[in-house]
């Protein structure tokens, strides 16, 4: 299984690294006939791997904040801060990953 995920990383990384060079390329070359906008599509895929993460971030998030609740119910106050806690800052990956496409796009 990790040497799946292992390719399937290399894999997604490989294509987003090459990808800009293909636009360059192009440029180089004159740009004659129709441009393909490598930035959009790379950032699309930027987007998807940044939200999934973000899910399964929080998903494990929330798992363990139930899991601590069940064992100990008088230390939901603080778990209840953390977990909170925890989420802003997960979700604050797909907000940026999001601006920053958003300047790089536009």
């Amino acid at each position: 299984m990790r040497q799946k995920v292992l390719i399937f990383c290399t894999t997604i990384t490989g294509l987003l690294l090459t990808a800009p060079l293909f636009g360059a390329q192009g440029a180089a070359a004159g740009g004659g006939g129709s441009a393909t906008n490598w930035v959009a599509i790379t950032s699309g895929f930027a987007m998807a791997i940044a939200s999934g993460l973000c899910g399964l971030g929080q998903g494990k998030a929330a798992a363990s904040a139930c899991e601590g609740l069940a064992r100990n119910p008088g230390a939901r106050p603080g778990i209840q801060f953390f977990l909170i806690l925890a989420l802003i800052f997960i979700e604050s990956l797909a907000l940026y990953t999001f601006g920053i496409i958003f300047i790089k796009v536009r």
